[in-house]
């Protein structure tokens, strides 16, 4: 074996340049690769954070009858997944809006009555925030009679959902081109090593040695690039990871959530990835030179 791992550095330290340029491209596929997974992990906790905070907003027909919110109350708290219901008379809803509407406190001098309706907020258990169970609550709530209308963050959840699973898809799309762009490159750069060593690899086999004698340092040669690549385009990522979290963490995501990095686990599945293309790219050169 270390026989081997000699030649293989020895194959990758005479041709340097198109060694570079194979580790070169495999760094930027996974660079490219990981960088997506980054932002779904990222965009997936995001999301999680959105749900945790997700309330329905029932509605009261107009002038309802106050004798009956306790009724009401009674009839939201017993539905299956619903936490708690906390009545808001439109006067406590007014008077928020107006708080939080202060700099544009001219919107409301003209004011001749109050618009809000009342309604009560309702809190869901969390083991039912998720989007199926959501609308499902949302709708059993509006069925009640003294319910007009309910309201929740689920539409624009729901599409924010979809837009995530558009990008995963073009991700994996992407990777797997990447992938395929690797392996080729990979290849290529293999099978110049084999025919500027196609006498050697001539004689090798004329004198008796095996095939598994000849390839084994091309194949060590493949993981080697496909390691480098791997390293490098993760350790590019980390850097933009590092430059990017530092900003973000002092602006709009301070408190709502914490950027976090790939997993161990992710770091390694990717290596791991990346020296399967220069192996599979080392294989599939092997397979072709050796028949002719």
């Amino acid at each position: 074996m270390t026989l081997f791992i000699k030649r293989a550095i020895h194959d990758i330290l005479g041709n340097r340049f198109l060694n570079m340029v194979t580790v070169i491209t495999i760094a930027l596929s996974i660079l490219i690769v990981s960088s997506f997974t980054l932002f779904f992990i990222n965009a997936t906790d995001v999301m999680d954070v959105w749900k945790k905070g997700i309330r329905i907003m029932a509605y009261l027909k107009p002038e309802p009858d106050r004798k009956n919110l306790a009724d009401t109350r009674q009839a939201l708290q017993s539905i299956t997944g619903v936490q708690d219901a906390v009545f808001v008379s439109k006067e406590e809803a007014l008077k928020l809006l107006k708080a939080q509407m202060h700099r544009q406190a001219s919107l409301f001098e003209n004011l001749r009555e109050n618009p809000l309706p009342d309604a009560f907020e309702v809190r869901i258990i969390p083991s039912s925030q998720r989007g199926e169970e959501v609308e499902r609550l949302a709708a059993r709530i509006e069925s009640l009679p003294e319910i007009e209308e309910v309201e929740y963050g689920q539409s624009w959840v729901g599409k924010f959902t979809s837009i995530i699973n558009l990008f995963r898809l073009a991700g994996y799309a992407i990777g797997a081109l990447f992938f395929m762009a690797a392996v080729f490159i990979v290849a290529n750069t293999i099978r110049i090593v084999l025919y500027s060593r196609r006498e050697e690899i001539e004689i090798m086999r004329l004198v008796g040695a095996a095939d598994g004698f000849i390839k084994a340092p091309f194949y060590i040669e493949g993981l080697i690039l496909g390691a480098l690549g791997g390293i490098i385009g993760i350790g590019v990522l980390f850097l933009i990871f590092l430059l990017i979290s530092a900003n973000v963490q002092q602006s709009v995501a301070a408190g709502l959530f914490q950027l976090r990095f790939l997993s161990m686990e992710s770091t390694g599945a990717i290596l791991v990835g990346s020296m399967i293309a220069g192996w599979l790219g080392c294989y599939l050169s092997l397979k072709q030179f050796l028949k002719t």
